[in-house]
């Protein structure tokens, strides 16, 4: 049994961390085949949107503690190279993923477990699930992203509230600090993220990803850079066929069918 199941319902390709065993503690070959599938579903017209999510009751317990201490002892280059080989290969998969991306955290998402989830665009939440850094526990620094991604949701101070402590966030409070988009009961989880994400998927697959890419670069950039960089995109899409169809929609007073052209 593969530790990631590939799912795909719609236009919607569905990743589902598959070690229930394990609270779908992270495995080499998990964070594998989830950067191979981002990779795939990102060359993949026919996917518009990608959703992550867990097996069983747990999102994913983070990193696989009982593995590594089996092991032998690494040399702290090995460790390094470890860690950015394997781990931080799925940060810059997400990085360069150019479709809506949203984890649906199904239960408790710990440690590089929440560092999956913060990688996403978008977070709905079981109302059972939480959320915990919690590598101050066991003697860790937040190695998947954790100081990069959290502050960016939360903003400094909860975030090294978070960080230093490691405890944990329940699905509410976790949506009125910003953590997550949306908090439903278990039984409606992946009924309302698929819904969602197919919504998006049936977008315009241009303007999605230019909307997406322009966010994201606006926050590492100033307004008169950000505002330049619309201009040149706007001036592109208002070329397509897709803007030309949505217009002639909105007049015929009908649902556009967008082909990504």
């Amino acid at each position: 049994m593969a530790d990631l199941e590939i799912e795909t319902i719609g236009r919607v390709m569905v990743a589902r961390l598959n070690r229930p065993e394990k609270k779908n503690a992270l495995s080499e070959e998990m964070l594998e085949l989830l950067r191979a599938a981002l990779k795939s579903a990102n060359e993949d017209p026919s996917i518009g949107s990608f959703v992550i999510t867990g097996s069983g009751d747990a999102f994913c317990s983070g990193g696989d503690l009982g593995r590594r201490g089996s092991e032998a002892d690494p040399t702290p280059l090995e460790r390094k190279r470890r860690l950015q080989n394997v781990t931080h290969q799925v940060a810059l998969a997400v990085e360069e993923f150019e479709k809506p991306l949203i984890a649906a955290v199904n239960g408790a998402a710990v440690g590089a477990g929440m560092d999956l989830s913060l990688m996403c665009d978008l977070r709905f939440a079981a109302r059972t699930a939480r959320f915990a850094e919690a590598y101050i526990r066991v003697g860790l620094l937040p190695g998947n992203g954790g100081c990069y991604f959290l502050p960016r949701l939360v903003g400094p101070a909860k975030a090294l509230e978070l960080l230093w402590t490691g405890d944990f966030v329940p699905a509410e409070e976790a949506l009125r600090i910003g953590l997550v988009n949306r908090v439903c009961s278990a039984d409606d989880l992946m009924q309302e993220t698929i819904a969602f994400a197919q919504r998006l998927a049936d977008g315009p697959p241009i303007q999605t990803r230019d909307i997406k890419k322009l966010m994201y670069q606006s926050q590492r950039t100033d307004l008169r850079t950000s505002l330049e960089t619309v201009a040149s995109h706007m001036a592109v899409v208002q070329s397509t066929r897709d803007y030309k169809e949505a217009i002639l929609a909105y007049k015929e007073k009908r649902k556009p069918v967008f082909e990504g052209r």
